[in-house]
């Protein structure tokens, strides 16, 4: 069986949460169709995370080149398509990141490779991907069958799956040179720019404070806000807060927001719509206060209470500041 391609992202020394979860995910399937997983990474030199990625692999090809240490679309494609060309994957995942935006519909078009992006899912079927993604603003879930192809490439949706350790590996780790004959790149890398003040990732966060139409007014937000800095979490919503824009879409959770895997979810005034409930399946524990006791959130909450929203924020902000 041909290998299972998984190409890691990285961003300033530090591999990207994505690529655990396509790693994951790469796991489940190798072990259905028993085909090997290869890690595919183009870096600087002496990466540091290397090891950590050859533990979740049976191999690792590694380009390490500085013109490699951040990422650089047209030579990225090159070295893919070069690699695609010579091992022949099966499936070949990428993050559907601006990485991923940019490499699956680049190498479907030089590779002739079918490809399906913003996956939520992968399954397998005789032996070849099904892929599942979300259609009509996550209203819809969509099995999508590829044409029979000698390989298929497949973008995966952050927060879509676990980002832990899965299997035993001990992979090998084969150093690449790249590719001669590669065309000069268009493009090139100049630099990061931090986000504007106030800009979140709150797919990174470990702890999440969330709100939804509940909290009633805008001036509340800020009571909410209080709370999440108080526990040391990270501030999030529902979509009819954005809607209201009573908070930037870079807080909205949902299908047409972000997928987000906290260890801890707490849900206050937030129903619990499918759509957003469809963006907390990674996260560990899911608390929700909601006066209505019928809410669907309460369906997949670990921990419910059935109060006013507003009541256990304060008394939980008088335990916190004691």
């Amino acid at each position: 069986m041909a290998d299972i391609f998984v190409v890691v992202e990285h961003r300033q020394g530090e591999v990207r949460e994505i690529s655990l979860q396509a790693l994951w995910k790469a796991n489940e399937l190798s072990k259905k169709m028993s085909a090997p997983i290869t890690a595919v990474i183009m870096g600087g030199k002496d990466e540091s995370f290397v090891n950590e990625i050859a533990s979740r692999a049976d191999k690792v090809l590694l380009f390490e080149n500085d013109s490699l240490r951040n990422f650089t679309p047209d030579l990225y494609v090159g070295i893919l398509q070069s690699l695609i060309q010579e091992h022949r994957p099966l499936i070949t995942l990428v993050g559907h990141t601006p990485w991923g935006m940019d490499l699956g519909p680049s190498l479907s078009v030089r590779t002739g490779y079918p490809v399906a992006t913003d996956c939520v899912d992968v399954l397998v079927d005789n032996g070849k991907p099904k892929a599942i993604r979300q259609v009509y603003s996550g209203k819809l879930f969509q099995k999508v069958s590829f044409k029979d192809s000698e390989g298929y490439l497949i973008t995966l949706r952050a927060g879509a799956f676990p980002s832990e350790r899965a299997g035993e590996y001990k992979g090998e780790v084969i150093r690449k040179d790249i590719p001669a004959g590669l065309p000069e790149a268009r493009r090139q890398f100049v630099g990061f720019e931090e986000s504007s003040a106030g800009g979140v990732d709150i797919t990174q966060a470990e702890l999440l404070v969330s709100v939804g139409r509940g909290i009633c007014e805008q001036e509340n937000v800020a009571v909410v806000q209080e709370l999440a800095d108080l526990m040391g979490g990270v501030l999030s919503c529902s979509r009819p807060v954005v809607d209201k824009n009573w908070l930037p879409k870079a807080h909205q959770v949902g299908t047409s927001g972000k997928s987000v895997k906290p260890k801890v979810y707490f849900a206050l005034g937030i129903s619990g719509a499918f759509q957003h409930v469809a963006g907390i399946t990674g996260a560990g524990t899911i608390i929700a206060v909601n006066k209505d006791k019928k809410a669907p959130i309460f369906r997949v909450a670990h921990y419910g209470v059935v109060d006013d929203l507003f009541k256990v924020v304060e008394a939980l902000k008088g335990k916190l500041k004691k």
